[in-house]
């Protein structure tokens, strides 16, 4: 046998492919993934296999699931199963996802109408989130990916938001706006875009006139709760080679029904 052939069998096998290092509050939800994911029970060792904790911290976290009801013993009293409370967990989080079905299915249902990118969007710190879309099949299309975070001035979807505060709420918001100019169109005075959030108030939409980007046009509707409240915008948006105001409106009612 050759010495590199000796050196090859001798070698240590590679070490198993551990998560990236997280907080210590979120280390349980590791364990509790890696056996969720597992078709048979595994041991805290086999379970560290995807985690790569100190062999003291895995076991001394696997028994306080245990403790507190979210993983169990096999009869073996070595390996280790889903138990009551986190089967009742997982059963909860599908439960919920039937609201993201839902809306999805009427994003899809408008987007079909409209043959434009529908967005389902929310307001956050650093201005709407996109949380969920469906792209249009036209070839030329803009492009703002689930994840993508836009201004709330020059929007139709963040207008839409600013209107649904209340007067006060909405004075202090502006006030605390930097009102950028991205394009010749956006409205960079307080008092006109005041005047503005009053009107989408009153209309129930609103509509981005190229002001956040040049040859981009969108129309936008709140999405409310049972007491009126805020929730959402549901915006379509499209280039102008293809939409007008007068088209975006034409829509309007679907939007709404």
């Amino acid at each position: 046998m050759s010495t590199h052939a000796a050196r090859s069998n001798s070698a240590s096998p590679k070490p198993a492919k551990t998560e990236p290092r997280v907080p210590t509050n979120l280390r349980t939800l590791l364990i509790l993934e890696a056996v969720g994911k597992s078709p048979t029970p595994l041991t805290p060792t086999e379970i560290n296999q995807h985690i790569g904790l100190p062999k003291q911290s895995i076991h001394r976290l696997c028994a306080s699931l245990v403790d507190v009801g979210f993983l169990s013993y096999e009869p073996d009293g070595k390996r280790l199963r889903p138990a009551r409370r986190t089967r009742a967990m997982a059963a909860g989080a599908l439960y919920a996802s039937r609201n993201h079905i839902a809306r999805h299915q009427i994003i899809q249902e408008v987007a079909a109408r409209t043959r434009e990118t529908v967005n389902f969007v929310v307001p956050e710190d650093n201005g709407m989130s996109y949380i969920d879309r469906v792209d249009t099949d036209w070839s030329f299309r803009v492009q703002l990916p689930v994840g993508s975070h836009v201004p709330f001035h020059c929007t139709a979807s963040g207008k839409t938001f600013l209107s649904s505060l209340k007067p006060r709420a909405r004075k202090l918001m502006l006030e605390s706006l930097t009102l950028e100019a991205l394009t010749g169109n956006t409205i960079t005075d307080i008092e006109t875009l005041a005047a503005e959030l009053d009107k989408i108030a009153e209309q129930g939409y609103a509509i981005d006139r190229q002001e956040f980007m040049d040859g981009m046009v969108a129309i936008a509707v709140p999405i409310r709760d049972e007491d009126n409240r805020y929730l959402a915008s549901l915006a379509f948006h499209g280039p102008t080679l293809r939409l007008s105001e007068e088209s975006l409106l034409s829509h309007y009612p679907f939007l709404t029904d």
